[in-house]
């Protein structure tokens, strides 16, 4: 949903969510370009429906992204360009949560410049990392990647690395970490923001440890140890 001002980052589990996934031509949120945005729809957990669709870029697609995405040039010469694909995106997910792997750095910076360019405004959805969340509920895992917590949760990893296939995949996943989420022995230690919803963390400071927001330094709440 569009607005002047941008969603915040929450760290819990809720039951009606949009799960997202971009592929780009690249890693940089400041010169790359969307090539394909997918998305599941989830309401009380269950899917109830999909968006999937590449995207012309505009440009050529550089054969490192295309070797790990499988998507080519020739496959997006009659897809729609962004500004359309974005603007479907943004009526398939009105007011729902937005989820995803690593949004919180990379894809979530892809559509609010986009839509900052296109029309002057941005995504208000509040969204869910689940690579915040895995790395919380599961911090004796090695590696947080999706395919990693797809393993550990005994999900399949087939497709990975196109949209919605990925989507799928994390859906599955946010699911299992909203079970770790419910159990008191996870729980009972971390500790929730009351301010913006995001965990906090221990750190040690001028006058010894403290609870900090892992939203700094947009929230700046604190407590005593």
């Amino acid at each position: 949903m569009l607005g002047e001002k941008k969603g915040r980052k929450q760290d819990k589990y809720v039951k009606d969510y949009v799960v997202f996934d971009l592929e780009t031509t690249g890693t940089s949120w400041v010169n790359d370009a969307v090539i394909e945005i997918s998305a599941v729809k989830v309401k009380n957990g269950k899917v109830v429906d999909t968006f999937s669709t590449l995207v012309n870029p505009q440009r050529p697609i550089p054969y490192r992204a295309s070797q790990v995405n499988h998507i080519y040039d020739d496959m997006v010469i009659d897809a729609p360009v962004f500004e359309k694909a974005l603007a479907d995106f943004d009526a398939f997910v009105g007011g729902h949560f937005l989820v995803g792997h690593n949004i919180h750095t990379f894809d979530m910076k892809f559509i609010w410049r986009d839509a900052e360019y296109y029309w002057g405004k941005t995504f208000i959805n509040d969204y869910i990392d689940t690579l915040s969340l895995a790395r919380h509920c599961l911090p004796k895992l090695s590696h947080h990647k999706l395919v990693d917590l797809a393993s550990h949760y005994h999900i399949s990893t087939d497709g990975a690395h196109r949209a919605l296939a990925d989507c799928s995949m994390n859906q599955k996943v946010f699911e299992k970490l909203g079970e770790e989420l419910a159990s008191p022995a996870v729980m009972e230690n971390m500790k929730v923001c009351p301010r913006c919803g995001q965990f906090l963390k221990k750190r040690s400071g001028r006058f010894g440890d403290f609870w900090g927001c892992s939203g700094y330094p947009a929230c700046r709440y604190t407590e005593n140890v």
